[in-house]
């Protein structure tokens, strides 16, 4: 299943937007992250190797708003770190669904029922919450044991109250095919999430575990036997077929980046989410002082393994929203 219609239907108008007005690089979506603090200590992620007065440091609303608005982007996820430590996450949320943005809070879920009162169900408005894989597997990954529990509690008491909920896994060298349709089949049938996003193993440089990245072929080879005799057709994922036939080795695709840019409390982060080339402190700077032609694989060598989302969804949503036929599959997710 692709995503769901009213996203779609949102990017489609605002795509038609930036192209009557001849733009040439634009954000689809903002990785916000209003803090790098959080509660865990994940194998996948540096986020809290950051230095210590950084880590105590708290993004002001006004800042945070004003970054979206000061790109225009239509959708924003907010990561971390972990948000829910953010005394004033709540308001955030409120102010950017005020402006009509689809929002979508990134947590391990941990907090999530301590805080989930703080917030209203909206339709703008979806938790994405982090789940790598089913109870050991998640456990491991996050150091933690009765991690993945809490996180299936917390999404049941969300759910119970009208909330949308999704779901981010992220696949390993240590993860089968079966693996993957394992957690699926959980998360879709099972515990019933709105939504799920997957991605490969990106080589973040500041993570614990810099041994299991996985390569091009291991990422097309592990998707493309988990997603065997269609189904990928039955999950609710929240990518575009294109993007799926790109896991799959389908098709290749260029790196788009600018796409789905970063702003964290040291400004928006040169040339994406996973390399850190510095920092500037305007959007406007980021994607006119970036050379953009100089990032994705085969350009620069750490990219050299690089599928995730970051750099690659937003160039299968430009694929798919300029092609009625890719377009009639992503709105039947054939």
């Amino acid at each position: 299943m692709a995503m769901p219609m009213r996203q779609s239907v949102r990017l489609g108008a605002y795509l038609m937007k930036q192209k009557i007005k001849r733009v040439e690089k634009f954000p689809l979506l903002v990785e916000l992250e209003p803090l790098f603090a959080c509660n865990l200590k994940c194998n996948g992620c540096g986020k809290i190797q950051q230095p210590a007065a950084l880590l105590k440091q708290r993004m002001p609303v006004e800042q945070a708003v004003g970054a979206i608005e000061e790109s225009g982007a239509p959708m924003v996820s907010i990561a971390g770190g972990e948000p829910l430590m953010h005394p004033q996450i709540d308001e955030i949320v409120r102010q950017l669904l005020d402006r009509n943005k689809i929002v979508f809070l990134c947590t391990n879920a941990v907090l999530l029922p301590k805080h989930l009162h703080r917030f209203t169900p909206h339709k703008n408005f979806a938790w994405m919450v982090h789940i790598d894989g089913l109870r050991e597997r998640h456990d491991a990954s996050v150091s933690k044991d009765g991690v993945f529990d809490q996180a299936v509690a917390a999404i049941k008491q969300a759910q119970e109250r009208g909330f949308r909920v999704n779901t981010n896994t992220t696949f390993f060298d240590t993860d089968t095919p079966q693996d993957v349709i394992d957690v699926l089949d959980y998360l879709n049938d099972d515990l019933g999430v709105d939504n799920m996003q997957i991605s490969p193993g990106y080589a973040y440089e500041k993570a614990p575990d810099q041994e299991h990245w996985l390569g091009v072929e291991q990422t097309r080879e592990l998707f493309r036997k988990a997603f065997d005799g269609g189904r990928r057709k039955k999950w609710r994922l929240n990518h575009s077929p294109v993007f799926l036939d790109f896991l799959e080795g389908k098709v290749d695709l260029s790196c788009t980046a600018w796409a789905i840019p970063s702003y964290s409390l040291l400004g928006w982060q040169k040339p994406c989410y996973l390399l850190d080339d510095g920092y500037v402190k305007t959007y406007r700077e980021l994607i006119d002082d970036t050379d953009w032609d100089a990032f994705g694989r085969g350009k620069d060598e750490r990219c050299a393994n690089c599928m995730a989302h970051c750099g690659y969804e937003p160039s299968a949503v430009f694929v798919t929203m300029g092609s009625l036929r890719q377009s009639l599959r992503a709105a039947t997710g054939s």
